[in-house]
């Protein structure tokens, strides 16, 4: 397996950048063990690794879909993945669609991590940028395209899609403000918050996109697959991990990943 998506360097600005609002998803190559710890068990390590590369797959296809809207209303954005470990370029070959470009993650704590990638794709050139989680697989594209129409308008603000365990499944900057990444209480319900605090103790306009969910516990696989699986999906959202989580039912019945 090669590497087929161009890398980014932040050192030497993008032309193709410019003018464009980057949509990074924050992403760690998917390997057993490493990823989606929290769903083992029920999933073994290899399922929780397969899980979060459908879940990859989905939030890039959402992304994909935002970009040819906005592409369509005169408004352009870019998918990319911001990717660890350095040297992982090789695990995203037949993960993401081929116009996504990767950017490698720096920084030790969580907040670090998300300050120098809003920073380093800022440096690259982008015009905006948001940064997206991997672990909501059901957000609707249109959600995306809200995010950015609000950093195409004028005026300088944050845009936050919250989570309901507290947290946030995107943040979206017009400008690399330090700030909001910051003097937070990172990986508890207090992080939305907190974050929305900071912006609005900058002066900054804060805008709130629909709430979301995460995927990163037993409790909330199961609700993943109420809503891919129960009476009421809907057969347009979260193809890949529909179809990945169906393979498990279909296989093994429904009581291990999704009890009555």
């Amino acid at each position: 397996m090669n590497a087929i998506h161009r890398v980014l360097d932040p050192n030497t600005p993008a032309e193709s950048a410019r003018g464009f609002c980057a949509l990074g998803v924050m992403t760690k190559a998917p390997r057993a063990g490493e990823v989606k710890t929290r769903l083992i068990p029920p999933l073994t390590p290899e399922e929780a690794a397969a899980l979060n590369i459908s879940f990859l797959r989905d939030t890039a296809n959402v992304i994909s879909t935002a970009v040819q809207m906005r592409k369509a209303a005169g408004k352009d954005a870019c998918g990319v993945a911001v990717y660890t470990p350095p040297g992982a370029e090789e695990a995203y070959a037949d993960i993401l669609p081929p116009h996504f470009v990767l950017i490698p993650q720096r920084g030790g704590s969580f907040g670090e991590r998300l300050l120098f990638a809003a920073e380093d794709l800022f440096k690259c050139g982008f015009n905006s940028v948001c940064l997206i989680d991997s672990d909501s697989p059901t957000v609707r594209p249109e959600i995306f395209v809200q995010a950015v129409q609000f950093l195409y308008s004028p005026g300088d603000r944050v845009v936050l899609g919250p989570s309901d365990d507290g947290g946030y499944y995107l943040i979206g900057l017009k400008k690399p403000h330090r700030e909001v990444f910051e003097r937070i209480d990172w990986s508890t319900e207090r992080v939305f918050d907190q974050t929305r605090e900071r912006a609005k103790g900058t002066s900054l306009e804060v805008k709130l996109l629909p709430m979301c969910y995460d995927v990163d516990d037993p409790v909330a696989l199961r609700r993943l697959c109420n809503e891919l699986l129960g009476k009421n999906s809907r057969d347009e959202i979260a193809l890949e991990t529909r179809k990945f989580l169906n393979e498990i039912v279909a296989r093994e019945g429904r009581d291990r990943i999704w009890p009555v």
